[in-house]
């Protein structure tokens, strides 16, 4: 796979991908919601789904695409060719869903990802970019492939190991990359702080490096609804607390500093396996859930 700076790889879209340590934090909701936040801003969006053989974007937003990426992958059509309109002219690109071929990559497929995230991106403002949850290493290359990354925990011990997993290995692979947190499904402002202090406490203390948060989306069934009614939630319920959450992200994204990437991801370095999250401590004071 040849793996290209982000400078040289954009031409358009800011490329970020949303990804998680573990499965069921929701994070496609996240995804979702956000492209559809950002949307409304005026912003031009693309989602692609890169849970490679499992996806379920399209699934969320009651999509039912002729063709999927496993095409473009496998250089059957262009990836022009594969993209969908979802709500409110969101770009969409669906992933297969149980090909078992998609889950390893060969070179030649992951060359055409990164042509067809150039094409995509072309047109756009954003590109999100739904990760397979877990740290794999076909996780691990998507997400180098991006400008930025948002990681998404929740509050259970289970999901923070895991994040803490996520952003060992993604420091392993570019020291200086930024690392944004956002905590889903936080009881209140204040959890989400704590859960994120929790966490960087640990990152800081044994990995040398700060974190960023990014907020938190407040628990609110409202989000299951949406999912089961296959709309984004801010469109759905735009005064439901997760969607002024989910806005208040989308306008921390849109005020990223020169809306370009935020590390150089030339170089590809192997990780060692990540250590266990240690007992954490409360750590510094950082912003309320933004």
């Amino acid at each position: 796979m040849t793996l290209q700076s982000s400078a040289a790889r954009r031409h358009g879209a800011v490329t970020v991908a949303i990804t998680s340590g573990k499965g069921g934090v929701g994070k496609t909701s996240l995804a979702v919601n956000l492209a559809a936040a950002l949307r409304a801003m005026g912003q031009r969006i693309g989602i692609l789904d890169a849970d490679f053989g499992l996806g379920s974007v399209d699934v969320m937003l009651g999509l039912a695409p002729a063709a999927h990426l496993g095409a473009v992958l496998n250089g059957e059509c262009a990836m022009g060719d594969v993209v969908v309109d979802g709500p409110a002219g969101i770009r969409i690109v669906a992933a297969g869903s149980g090909i078992r071929a998609l889950t390893t990559l060969g070179a030649p497929q992951w060359d055409r990802l990164v042509d067809g995230l150039r094409e995509l991106g072309a047109s756009l403002d954003f590109l999100l970019v739904d990760t397979s949850p877990g740290i794999g290493d076909h996780v691990i290359d998507v997400v180098r492939l991006a400008d930025r990354v948002i990681v998404v925990t929740g509050n259970e011990p289970t999901s923070l190991v895991d994040a803490y997993a996520m952003v060992k290995l993604l420091l392993s692979a570019s020291a200086h990359r930024e690392i944004g947190i956002v905590v889903n499904a936080a009881q209140d402002a204040d959890e989400g702080q704590r859960v994120f202090r929790q966490l960087e406490s640990a990152t800081r203390r044994f990995l040398g490096r700060p974190i960023r948060y990014y907020g938190c989306i407040e628990r609110d069934p409202a989000v299951s609804e949406a999912v089961f009614s296959q709309t984004p939630l801010v469109m759905d319920r735009p005064d439901a607390a997760a969607s002024r959450a989910y806005r208040r992200l989308a306008l921390r994204v849109v005020n990223w500093p020169s809306r370009g990437p935020a590390v150089d991801l030339a170089d590809r370095r192997s990780a060692s396996a990540p250590a266990p999250l240690p007992a954490m401590s409360a750590g510094t004071g950082v912003s309320r859930c933004a």
